[in-house]
Order: C-alpha cells, then sequence, then structure tokens
C-alpha cells in the first residue's frame, strides 16, 4: 500500500530538502572491496537477524531481517550468492512490478551504486526523490554478497509502501547484464519473481520449557516432489494406542536441506475423534485416490509458513495431545511450490511437535469464526472487491463463553483462491472495540498461524465479526461458499484459553431471503432461475445473468437480510441459537492510508 497524507501524523523533508536528497547515490564496489558504511560504525552480525526467506526458487538470494518497534524500522541482510550486474528488492500491492516500491543495486560495468527507486505505472523506474532505503553496508563472503539495509514502516513519502502488520509481497529482480543508468532497466526483460512474508512479527517472551520436553516429528515419507508448479502433499500418521494425555507448548518447522525455496507451508490436522476405520494414505491431496475419511481431518494442529519462525504457546496453556477423546490419526499437509519444476526432489519436511506431562494451567482451544460452507454466499463474477461478513453473536457468546471470558493469543485467517482481505473485530455493547486480526493484502497462497501483539480478552456478550474481499475478475461464472478449491471460505481460526466447548461460531444468510432474491431476479430479467426443488442452490446461481442490477441487489441482501447462526459444539451439537438480525455498529471516519 503505497503511503498518502491522511490522518497519520508525519513529519516529512521540505522540497528543497528533496530536491537536494534526488543527488544521493552510495557508490560500492560491490564485486572486489568489502564495504561497511554501518550505523554506529558496525555492520549487524547474522546472527542479529532472526526471521530468513529465500526470495527466489533456487536460494540465490537469502532475505534475513529484523525488526526494530523503538526505532519504527525493518533491518534487511539480502545474501546474493551470485551477483552478476545488480538486483531490485522491494514491495508492491499485490506483488506487481508496476507501481512498486525498489530498492536498487546496479552497475553499468565499472562503477556500481545503490539507490531508492519507485516504478510507475507502466513499470519505467525512477529515482525516488527521498531516498528512504538507508545502505548500512555491504560485504564480501565466501558463500557472496551481503547486503545491509534498512527501512523505516513509515517514510511520508507517497512512492513508498507502507509496511504494516500485513502479509507484504516482496519483489525481486536479478540484473544479468551491465546498465547505464536506472532508467535504462527494462523490468520486463528481467529474470523476476516475489515472495510473500509477514515482515513485522511481533516480540514475544519465550517460556521456559519444561525438563520432561519430548518431541514428534510428522513429516513427509521421502516424497519426490511432482514436477509441477504447485502441489498440495498429503500423508497420514498416527499415535500409539493408549496414548495419555499431553499438552504441545511448541512446534517448528523441519525442512529438508536443499528444499528450503520449495516447501511453501505445512499443515497438521487432527482427525474426528469418531473415525473408527482408517485408511493410510500418502499422495496428492486432490488425488481421486486419497481415502474420504482424510476430508474428515480438518482440526488445525499447527501449521507453519515460509519464513515463519517456531511457535510458542503463552506459559499458562498448551493444546490437548492425547488421552481421551483425542483421535489417534494425523494428517499432515505440505504445499510444494516448484515454479522451476525441478525433477526428481526428495522431500522428508514436515513439523515436530514438543510435548510434555507436565500439563499447563489452561487447555488452549482453536475456535472457527466467519461464515458457514455453504452456496447460500455466492460472489458474481467480474468483482474486483465483493464483501462477506460473518457473525460470532452475542447471543453463542453468551451462552458458551465462561464469566472470565476467554484470551485469544493467536489467529490463522482462510479463504481459497478469490480471498483477497480479511479482518475480524471484536464489538462490545454495539461498538467496535479491538481488532482481533488484520490482513489487508491477504493471500491465499501464504496461510500462517500469526501470534498476536497482545492478547484479545473476549467475555459473554460479546460478538466476533469476520470480514473477507474477494476478487473474481478472472471468473465467468459465480463462486460458492464449500470445500472445493475453486469454491469460497471467510474463516478466521483463533487460538485461545481456556478451551470451551464452544468449536465452530458462524453465520451465513437466512435461505429463505435468498429464495426472495430469485424471485426478484426473475421478475426483472428475461432469463428466469429454476426454483424447483430438484434445482441446487449452485446451479440456481449458474443461471443468473450478471448484470450490474443482480449483482448489487445481491450483494445488498448480504448486507441487510437476517442471518443463520451456527453456535456449535466440538460434538457439532449446536448451542440453542438460530436467526438473528444483523448488528448495526457505527461508521467509523476512514483513516488515509
Amino acid at each position: 500500500r503505497m503511503q498518502t497524507s491522511g490522518n497519520k501524523p508525519c513529519s516529512c523533508p521540505s522540497f528543497k530538502l528533496r530536491e537536494v536528497a534526488s543527488m544521493y547515490f552510495t557508490m560500492i564496489a560491490v564485486f572486489l572491496v568489502i564495504l561497511v558504511v554501518a550505523l554506529q560504525g558496525l555492520a549487524p552480525r547474522g546472527s542479529d537477524f532472526p526471521y530468513k526467506v529465500p526470495l527466489d526458487p533456487e536460494g540465490l538470494l537469502q532475505l534475513s531481517w529484523n525488526v526494530s518497534y523503538p526505532e519504527q524500522v525493518v533491518n534487511f541482510q539480502l545474501l546474493i550468492r551470485d551477483l552478476k550486474f545488480g538486483l531490485l528488492f522491494g514491495m508492491s500491492d499485490r506483488g506487481e512490478f508496476e507501481d512498486a516500491d525498489l530498492a536498487v543495486l546496479w552497475s553499468d560495468g565499472h562503477n556500481s551504486y545503490f539507490g531508492d527507486a519507485w516504478s510507475d505505472a507502466k513499470g519505467r523506474l525512477h529515482m525516488d526523490s527521498q531516498q528512504d532505503y538507508q545502505l548500512l553496508g555491504a560485504r564480501r563472503a565466501p558463500e557472496g554478497l551481503y547486503l545491509l539495509f534498512r527501512r523505516a514502516f513509515s517514510t511520508c513519502d507517497p512512492k513508498d509502501y507502507l509496511i504494516e502488520d500485513d502479509t507484504v509481497h516482496l519483489i525481486y529482480g536479478i540484473l544479468e547484464k551491465p546498465v547505464h543508468s536506472l532508467r535504462a532497466i527494462n523490468i520486463s526483460a528481467i529474470r523476476r519473481g516475489l515472495q510473500r512474508v509477514q515482515l513485522l512479527k511481533p516480540n514475544i517472551t519465550i517460556p521456559e520449557m519444561p525438563s520432561d520436553m519430548k518431541t514428534k516429528e510428522i513429516t513427509a515419507l521421502n516424497v519426490v516432489i511432482p514436477s509441477q508448479e504447485t502441489t498440495y502433499w498429503c500423508s497420514t500418521t498416527e499415535l500409539p494406542e493408549g496414548f495419555p494425555k499431553h499438552h504441545i507448548i511448541m512446534y517448528e518447522p523441519v525442512i529438508t536441506p536443499g528444499n528450503e525455496a520449495l516447501v511453501h507451508h505445512i499443515e497438521v490436522f487432527q482427525c474426528a475423534a469418531t473415525l473408527n476405520n482408517f485408511s493410510h494414505y500418502n499422495g496428492p491431496c486432490d488425488s481421486e485416490k486419497k481415502p474420504d475419511q482424510l476430508n474428515y481431518c480438518r482440526h488445525v494442529l499447527a501449521a507453519w509458513a515460509m519464513g515463519a519462525q517456531a511457535f510458542y504457546y503463552p506459559e499458562e496453556a498448551g493444546v490437548v495431545f492425547g488421552g481421551p477423546g483425542f483421535s489417534r490419526y494425523l494428517r499432515l499437509e505440505i504445499h510444494y511450490h516448484n515454479p522451476l519444476v525441478f525433477k526428481g526432489r526428495r522431500d522428508s519436511s514436515g513439523i515436530r511437535l514438543y510435548y510434555t506431562a507436565t500439563l499447563r494451567r489452561h487447555n488452549a482451544g482453536i475456535m472457527e469464526l466467519g461464515l458457514v460452507y455453504t452456496p447460500v454466499m455466492a460472489i458474481p463474477p467480474g468483482e474486483d472487491a465483493f464483501v462477506f461478513t460473518g457473525y460470532c453473536t452475542d447471543k453463542c457468546t453468551q451462552l458458551a463463553l465462561p464469566a472470565d471470558g476467554i484470551r485469544i493469543f493467536a489467529s490463522q485467517l482462510h479463504t481459497h483462491l478469490a480471498g483477497r482481505k480479511v479482518v475480524t473485530v471484536l464489538a462490545r455493547d454495539g461498538r467496535e472495540r479491538q481488532v482481533v486480526n488484520s490482513d489487508r493484502h491477504y493471500s491465499p497462497h501464504f496461510q500462517e498461524i500469526r501470534m498476536l501483539k497482545e492478547m484479545v480478552a473476549v467475555f459473554p456478550g460479546d460478538e466476533l465479526i469476520t470480514t473477507c474481499t474477494y476478487n473474481t475478475e478472472d471468473r465467468s461464472n459465480a463462486t460458492v461458499g464449500g470445500l472445493g478449491i475453486m469454491d469460497e471460505m471467510c474463516v478466521n481460526y483463533v487460538h485461545y484459553y481456556p478451551q470451551t466447548q464452544l468449536e465452530l461460531c458462524k453465520s451465513a444468510v437466512d435461505p429463505g431471503y435468498l429464495h426472495r432474491y430469485f424471485n426478484l431476479v426473475n421478475r426483472f430479467n428475461d432469463e428466469e432461475v429454476c426454483m424447483c426443488p430438484q434445482v441446487s442452490v449452485p446451479q440456481q446461481f449458474s443461471s443468473i445473468p450478471w448484470n450490474m442490477f443482480n449483482k448489487d441487489v445481491l450483494q445488498s441482501l448480504y448486507g441487510f437480510a437476517p442471518i443463520s447462526v451456527h453456535c456449535n459444539k466440538s460434538s457439532a451439537v449446536r448451542f440453542p441459537v438460530r436467526t438473528a438480525s444483523l448488528p448495526e455498529l457505527p461508521n467509523k471516519t476512514p483513516s488515509c492510508r
């Protein structure tokens, strides 16, 4: 998101200072000389950068970073393993190279230059009049060149990207030929790509680990990674019979060396405790050979995405692992991202769980917020920002939560391929009180459990409202709610303690109002939607002529129609809550971003 002036106070340089700043270049002899131009005289050590991610599939560019909240800056260390004539590194709204905020290192074959730049809507590069990527140093090492630089979260520069808690789409480009000026770089002709990360990781205190802590690795079984760009691989495992109750208190990724750029994200799911017969499986998640039972393995135990660190539970809580009512069967799902279509790569990546028999004070739980998986929620084709909202109502929390409330400490947002933004807010007494989790640059290709910067207390009578925004500009048919990858979801899995019986708190529009919508469509359009009982809701939506009137009326329907509330226990039995009117929150004056 590019920065604009607005409600956020900024101290910006005057016009004259900006003009002087436009003369700023830093020459560095990157090929022959070790340059150290570091803040306070010292370049940061590699150990000072706890977060790491490969930028490219080959691992030629390795990004590390740390976050200074007191200074409101991100410090970057970029390892370039095979530097030729420079590179581009930067950020943009969705990973585009147009309208991007960039740091550029380039060489004309004799001298090398570093500068803060931006690209216009046609992808042409311009030196930024305000140099906000600050070079700290560069050093040559046997493994390549380390480039050290920093960037403030907010710079007051309209050409700069505003770094927030959201997903950040990092972009890179590799210069393989000398260029005589910044404007001579043709970004459409260079090797380039993108990587998604959350740059602003929260500062958390790592709890002390108990002496009786044990580990269990849940990993792929020496899989040959398919030679295609995207693969979701599923495998199953089981715990020993009679495995007693423990608490999971931490987990971390286990990545096969050499596959760091291919393993995109990993999830471990617990299967339903009601499953008696279970068929083990090791293969693609979308295979017709996959046993149907795996569809009942959807309770998230652990999730990791590229760039994430080890996940620690608060010292007062842990996730139940084993014991009565806990399914012995687990499903591992790994997303392999193989854009260079490597062949024959073997992988045994997965997640290492740390658990203890010394139970903590609270069992941690996972609650599912948002929208019910139902086709009555549909997105018309050709939409750039269609909005759904799901409600965990005050009636549900009043019935299901303890008097002292619960504490949410982590959150995992989830949609399918059309999702672009997700936000959950806490409302109390009809007023929005707090944002639980928000990602305005959300990508369905980057989903991780994120620790919250501060815990969110939820009490009986509170509401949790989850809003998702979708883009269907590339689709010609309606997209309905459902489990399929081309269907849609709007979900926030919140991690909290103490665990309650409430496992699902979601809503959907009252189906009766959808029938009224179809009747209205039939009154104003020549093509009729069949109202026959044997015709499914997806079939009805597929027969609608999607003109502007029909789209707008549907969006309005989702905004005012009564909702059907699903307030479910873990046993799938509902608390006695049925339908409700939509809560009305006062409009907030939007802040300029």
